[in-house]
Order: structure tokens, then sequence, then C-alpha cells
């Protein structure tokens, strides 16, 4: 068996240090001073500060919009995110308003709440306009779409919400194609049992099994923040794959299948039938894909 071992990838996927809120309720009830308003076709804009900010991201969050439900093949049907549906973003004066009134640690930027459809972030947020608002928007998209019932994996998910992020797209690719190259892809079955929630807490290796370009076994020796960011990689190349490459028609079915109660290989085979039937064969045509880049 041939032994691979890998060296610590930095690349700083956004994703994978967001802060993300399920349940908490932040927003207009969490600050004191009076908010201020814009109002486009999707989004309210509540802020306190200077309008100009305000103003961007409500032009970049309505573009990105478009963006995001072209890409993924959704219907932009006629009261999805509009009149009351319309998603709150929330833009705290700076950094310090924003932690005292969210309790988030100090490196987060921005958060959400998906299932109240709200983003929270402070006026010129480093990198908020650019990733973390496309990224968080996709988040909603998704999850308005397939909804919080079905199988879905993680992988699916982060891949979604990386892939909005259309700036970094080309350094991504890279990055995939780099740890290809060398050995060093996690099997799709590995991404689906792995619970990323648990790692780090321990300071440890973790061994994990994988293959060759030519087929060949192998086995990685990866720390926690190597093997979390090696699975977000490859989640946004795996989206990637299928949406540039099989189609977002057939994207947006596949998704359609899981909201509608199917399993991952059942969405799989009925959005794919000539092509990926199961996880085996969607790993085999996604490294296809990779070798071509």
């Amino acid at each position: 068996m041939r032994i691979l071992f890998i060296l610590f990838m930095s690349f700083a996927l956004l994703c994978s240090r967001a802060a993300f809120a399920q349940d908490s309720s932040f927003g207009e009830s969490a600050f004191q001073e009076s908010w201020k308003e814009v109002v486009g076709d999707h989004f309210f804009i509540y802020y306190t500060g200077e309008d100009r900010f305000a103003r961007d991201v409500l032009a970049k969050a309505e573009v990105y919009y478009g963006r995001i439900a072209t890409d993924l093949g959704y219907p932009r049907y006629s009261e999805f995110w509009t009149w009351e549906k319309r998603v709150k973003i929330y833009i705290y004066p700076n950094h310090e308003a924003y932690i005292k009134a969210t309790g988030q640690p100090r490196w987060s930027q921005g958060m959400a709440d998906y299932r109240k459809k709200e983003i929270i972030s402070y006026a010129w947020s480093k990198g908020f306009l650019e990733s973390l608002l496309p990224h968080e928007m996709a988040h909603l998209i998704f999850r308005d779409f397939v909804g919080f019932k079905g199988e879905i994996p993680l992988w699916l998910d982060e891949g979604v919400a990386q892939w909005a992020e259309e700036a970094r797209r080309p350094q991504m690719k890279r990055a995939a194609k780099d740890v290809y190259e060398r050995d060093c892809l996690l099997s799709i079955q590995d991404m689906m049992r792995l619970d990323l929630e648990t790692l780090g807490k321990t300071d440890r290796i973790y061994i994990r099994s994988s293959r060759t370009k030519t087929g060949e076994p192998g086995v990685l020796f990866l720390s926690a923040d190597e093997l979390i960011n090696t699975y977000y990689l490859q989640s946004v190349s795996l989206v990637g794959f299928l949406i540039e490459i099989l189609g977002s028609y057939s994207f947006a079915d596949f998704c359609r299948q899981l909201r509608d109660g199917k399993r991952l290989e059942e969405a799989l085979r009925f959005a794919y039938p000539t092509k990926i039937r199961n996880l085996q064969e969607l790993e085999k045509e996604w490294r296809k894909y990779l070798d071509k880049l």
C-alpha cells in the first residue's frame, strides 16, 4: 500500500471559519439605536451609519440574487423573496457594535439565521461584499429550495455557498487541482461519514483512506485543520463540477429530488440517469473533471 503524507494546506476558506446562526434571534431587537432602511426588490437593508455602504450592499445583493438563482437553476417564481418575504440584512455601524449585539467571537465578520432569513454584519466588514454576502445568500436560497427535512449532505450545502463566491472560483479550482495532483483527495464516501463538529477537539492526526489517480489504495495523515480545509475545498469542487459540466438544470432537478424525500443516491440516479447512479460513479466523473482542469 502506498503511504501518502499531506502537508498543511492553508486554503483559508471563509466558510470553514464563518459563524452561522440557526436558532438565535438578533437583528432589530438587539440594537438600541433607530435603524434606517433601504428596500430593494428582494431585500430589506437595516443600518445606522452612512448610507453608502448600505446602498452598496443592496445593489450587490440584488445582483447576487439573480446570479445565484441562475447558477443553481432555480426558478425565480413570482413570490420568492418579495414583499414581506424579502430577506433582512442588518448592518451594524462597526465591528464592536456587531460583536456586542450578537455575542460572536471577535474573528467573526458576519453571520446568518437561515430559518429567519436574516444576514447580519457591520459596515465595511472586510470581504463582506465579495465573499460573505454571496456565501450566506446562497445558503438561504438553497435552503429555501430544498428545505431542512431531506437528506442534504453538508458537502452539498457548503459547496453551493462557496460556489456563489464567484471571485474566488479560479483560486478554489487551482487548489482542488493541486490536491488531486498530489493524490490527496478524500473519498466521497469518507466525506459523507465525517462529523466536522467533533474535529479539532483533541490534538491528534487523522488517518483517512484514499486512492491515487491510477486507482492505487493510499493513506492520508491529516491534522484537523488539514482535514477540514480539504473537505470544504472538495465540496465546492464537487458542486462546481455538477453545475458547470452537467448543467444547472440537472443540478436543480437533483436538489428537487432531495427536497421531495429521495435519498442521495436515488436523487443522483433520477437527475443524472446516464452519467451517475451512485457515489462511486459521482467520484469517478468528478476525478475526470479534475484531471482536465
